[in-house]
């Protein structure tokens, strides 16, 4: 008989579309500017912010592109699935630098299709076509630390 999953505790039930469209934000801030997840997130239901460790303030051309890909990946609807893994087996493209050290062995990972990978406890969509639009509201850079504020475009 199969061991049952342990998994450390959620202390927060996350809006699932928001929660999803965060991580496609990490990945993108990833591919785009080299830089690590974010570094601090507040995900809210009706707006969110993230923010990210970069040399300089990305452009306005820039926030438009990271915007416009965002988009991009929900909309090519890609399904979100969730796989268990011991820590032995951890792709190498996942961050676990935010685990907490009593994480268990045992880590639960959410796939956004090919686009993002990240090891996750949190409440997320089954496909991306359930993430209305995303917008940037706004953002700034002070010491290095990007902040930029989101919300989804509900219908």
């Amino acid at each position: 008989m199969d061991q049952p999953i342990i998994l450390n505790e959620h202390n927060k039930q996350e809006y699932p579309p928001m929660h999803t469209a965060e991580h496609i934000l990490n990945a993108t801030m990833v591919k785009m500017f080299g830089c690590p997840r974010s570094r601090n997130a507040h995900i809210e239901r009706k707006k969110s912010k993230c923010d990210y460790l970069l040399q300089t303030c990305p452009t306005t051309e820039e926030v438009t592109a990271i915007e416009n890909r965002v988009n991009e990946v929900i909309g090519q609807h890609l399904d979100v699935t969730i796989e268990y893994v011991d820590r032995d087996h951890i792709p190498a493209e996942v961050d676990l630098s935010k685990l907490p050290e009593d994480a268990s062995e045992t880590l639960r990972l959410v796939r956004i299709g090919d686009y993002d990978t990240c090891a996750c406890v949190g409440a997320h969509v089954q496909n991306t076509s359930e993430i209305a639009p995303f917008k940037i509201i706004s953002h700034d850079f002070t010491d290095g630390t990007w902040r930029v504020r989101f919300k989804l475009q509900e219908q």
